[in-house]
Formats: structure tokens, C-alpha cells, sequence
């Protein structure tokens, strides 16, 4: 396997991708904020004193995608076309569910902005919500799915967590 990242020299620089076409690519990506249900239901009860934690948490998801190029070496600066951030409280699991997506015509994929987009969500929530609960835990952040380019489809099985 070629590590696409790393020179003929070993040193890290970024992928040129000036030959490479253009194409639809679209990703998607999850991550999960388990908490006290007391915790879940200050936010699903809209007396957090920070105010509304899921919108907060979908802007800074979406803000995050658009910088990760900033946040990560070697990304390349992409125009994302869509950025979309949800956010499902799963109570019965004292839990929430951020999805991701991101989306462009480009000649890189957007894995990464999608990654990105779930993980600072999560910390979002985490962030706006430590002040009454500290050991809150992000977990399972992942790609789900990944469509267009070279390396083409990949799917998440969700009944095993491997590729379908």
C-alpha cells in the first residue's frame, strides 16, 4: 500500500491533485455524546442556561467542516457545496447521534470535512454542557459512508461496523 502523503523521501507533503477530474463526492460521518439523563433532558428541555446546545453544536459542526483544511496538515482547502449537520437524542440511550454530510464537485474527497464536522459537534456539546456534567463521553466517530472519485463507493455496515 502507497502512503499518498509521504514523498519518495519519506517526508510529508500534499497530494497533487491537478490532473485528477472532477467529480460529485460526498461523504458521511457519525459520532455519539453519551451523558446523565439528567444532562439530556436539561438540553431536550430547553433549560440549559447556555441556551439551545444542538443548534449551537449544527453550527459549529458546519463551521468546522468549512475550516478543516485550517485544522488538519496536508487537506486540501475545499468548496464545500452542502454541509449538513444532524443531531438525534436517543433518550432511551441517554445519548445523542450526530450524522454528518458534506458535499462537492471537486478533485478531492470530503471524508475528512465530514469527520471533522461530527467530531467538534460532539465537542460543541460536550463543551456547552460541562459545567453540569464532566464525564461525558464522544465516542464511535467515523465515516459512514464515502461516494465519488477514484477509490469509489464505501459503506458502513451498520449491523457489524465494517465495510458493506
Amino acid at each position: 500500500m502507497n502512503l499518498t502523503h509521504l514523498n519518495q523521501s519519506g517526508e510529508a507533503h500534499m497530494v497533487d491533485v491537478t490532473d485528477k477530474q472532477v467529480t460529485e463526492r460526498e461523504a458521511r460521518a457519525e459520532a455519539f455524546v453519551t451523558m446523565a439523563p439528567e444532562t439530556l433532558a436539561l438540553i431536550l428541555g430547553g433549560q440549559h442556561h447556555k441556551g439551545d446546545v444542538f443548534a449551537t453544536a449544527r453550527i459549529a459542526g458546519i463551521m468546522a467542516a468549512k475550516k478543516t483544511a485550517d485544522l488538519i496538515p496536508l487537506c486540501h482547502p475545499l468548496a464545500l457545496t452542502k454541509v449538513e449537520v444532524e443531531i438525534e437524542p436517543l433518550a432511551a440511550q441517554n445519548r445523542v447521534h450526530i450524522r454528518t454530510l458534506c458535499k462537492l464537485s471537486g478533485k478531492t474527497g470530503v471524508e475528512m470535512e465530514a469527520l471533522t464536522a461530527a467530531s467538534v459537534a460532539a465537542l460543541t456539546i460536550y463543551d456547552m454542557c460541562k459545567a453540569v456534567q464532566k464525564d461525558m463521553v464522544i465516542e464511535q466517530l467515523r465515516l459512514v459512508e464515502k461516494k465519488g472519485g477514484k477509490s469509489g463507493h464505501f459503506q458502513l455496515n451498520a449491523g457489524t461496523g465494517e465495510n458493506a
